[in-house]
């Protein structure tokens, strides 16, 4: 018996993702404040998570904002450096597990490149911004699996 693929499977489906601003800085007290500080004073923007990788020179601010057009506009505007890729974001629940997760990806072959949790989800469950090899095939499997994935509108 064969099951009918549901709408948001079909052909053409893009999952939904958000943008990540990755924002390299000089590896200096209080540059992340800085940051942090240039979107607490854009009220039509917050950021839903950030993520910091460093190294003895620099650092590269990873931040996922509620606003994407809005957080470029900030980062050009203060002249900071910047690259831009979207990312999948999973709303874990009761049923689908951080491993339940990876096992499901894994079975497609597919590689997560990096992840890191959100500082809060709608509803207050827990959810991971995913960078992975094939959005696409990564959300329609994550989708028959019964995961939440969430957009920018998503991001309150």
């Amino acid at each position: 018996m064969s099951q009918a693929m549901p709408p948001e499977l079909e052909h053409g489906y893009a999952a939904p993702t958000v943008r990540q601003f990755s924002v390299f800085l000089d590896n200096k007290v209080g540059k992340l404040l800085e940051l942090v500080r240039l979107f607490d004073e854009t009220p039509t923007v917050h950021l839903a998570s950030l993520s910091v990788v460093e190294s003895s020179d620099f650092a590269v601010i990873r931040i996922i904002p509620n606003c994407a057009d809005t957080a470029r506009e900030v980062l050009r505007r203060h002249a900071l450096p910047f690259s831009e890729i979207d990312l999948l974001i999973v709303e874990l629940g009761e049923c689908q597990s951080l491993t339940s997760m990876c096992l499901h990806l894994l079975a497609a072959e597919l590689n997560i490149r990096f992840a890191y949790p959100l500082m809060s989800g709608p509803g207050g469950n827990p959810t991971i911004a995913l960078a992975v090899d094939d959005q696409v095939l990564a959300g329609q499997i994550l989708l028959r699996k019964r995961f939440r994935l969430l957009g920018e509108a998503d991001l309150t």
